[in-house]
């Protein structure tokens, strides 16, 4: 009953937004939706399962714009991509200094919060180390719901027309090749969920699509509705991270991470500027991809904007590896060491 409540509210939520032409309507819609119904004490809680169904979705429709041409031009990008993955590290050192001094909570809680890796693999940090993990899951779930509505919103503003010309390798749905794509990613998600990878169900999916796609085997193309029902559900699942009272439980440190998430987007802006003078690759896409925002959602964000898929894919990525990597030997070595808690 819950999850038919959920489910209800989450696809009148999309149609709301579709009618109002809002961007990103199919992840916009059910997230603000199920995010108040949530809120209220609605019977609106999504599930896992269903959230893994959504990235699979995603992950797959993302590999598949990986050609060999694509590839190519991620080839030539390199640079670009790697002084991304330093700029996501600079945020991360600028949003411990503002959560310290505006939020008012300890060093390893500021610190865990303001890293641009992967909600649940901070969150798992904070707690081996100390911090409240609590605050942190919170500070990550308001931090995607900030990029995720403020960005798209700004673009459309902003007048941005999508013009990238990558399109899928597959263009034809098969439905027999259609079931051996699903069958390979389904597997590449479920072992990459039982290693534990960061983002599996988005990135075990992709990088199978993508290794086909790359070698120039194309099954099948995806059917529209599998991409948004894909963002449905990923609307309705960070929808569902708001519980009653969320933003009575430390007022103080929540206001410190909107106004970090805002300010971290418009230092994202000026430096996609920077960028956008030394390389080819188009503003709104160097946005999206230098964005503190997720995965799926900038991948999202890009493919319904038509700015760039695969390369916003790469900047978040390789960006989300870093991060994870790091970010606990970064702390237990040199914050602890030379930071004063």
């Amino acid at each position: 009953m819950r999850l038919g409540t959920g489910g209800l509210i989450a696809l009148i939520g999309a149609i709301v937004a579709v009618w109002l032409h809002t961007p990103l309507p199919w992840m916009l819609g059910p997230l603000l939706f199920v995010a108040i119904s949530r809120m209220a004490s609605a019977p609106v809680a999504s599930s896992a399962n269903l959230r893994y169904l959504g990235q699979w979705g995603i992950g797959v429709s993302l590999g598949l714009y990986f050609t060999p041409h694509v590839t190519g031009v991620i080839a030539q990008n390199i640079w670009p991509i790697l002084a991304g993955m330093l700029f996501a590290v600079c945020l991360g050192v600028y949003g411990t200094f503002v959560f310290r001094k505006l939020g008012g909570v300890d060093l390893k809680t500021a610190w865990f919060s303001s890293a641009i890796g992967g909600a649940s693999e901070m969150t798992t940090l904070s707690e081996r180390y100390g911090g409240r993990a609590d605050l942190v899951a919170s500070a990550h779930s308001l931090r995607i719901l900030t990029v995720v509505v403020v960005i798209p919103i700004a673009l459309q503003i902003w007048g941005v027309i999508g013009s990238d010309g990558s399109l899928p390798g597959p263009k034809v749905v098969n439905l027999s090749g259609l079931a051996i794509l699903a069958a390979l990613t389904a597997s590449s998600a479920l072992l990459a969920g039982y290693l534990k990878m960061p983002n599996g169900w988005v990135l075990g999916p992709m990088f199978v699509a993508m290794g086909l796609t790359m070698s120039g085997i194309e099954l099948s193309a995806l059917p529209d509705f599998v991409s948004k029902t894909g963002q449905l559900l990923i609307g309705w699942s960070l929808g569902d991270k708001f519980r009653p009272g969320f933003f009575r439980v430390a007022p103080r440190f929540l206001l410190s991470v909107v106004f970090c998430s805002i300010s971290s987007i418009f230092l994202a802006f000026c430096f996609a500027l920077a960028l956008d003078h030394m390389t080819a690759i188009p503003l709104a896409t160097l946005l999206l991809g230098l964005a503190p925002g997720g995965i799926a959602e900038m991948a999202i964000t890009a493919k319904v904007l038509q700015l760039g898929v695969p390369l916003v894919t790469a900047f978040q990525v390789t960006r989300m590896a870093l991060v994870v990597i790091i970010t606990g030997p970064l702390y237990k070595y040199i914050v602890v060491k030379y930071c004063k808690d």
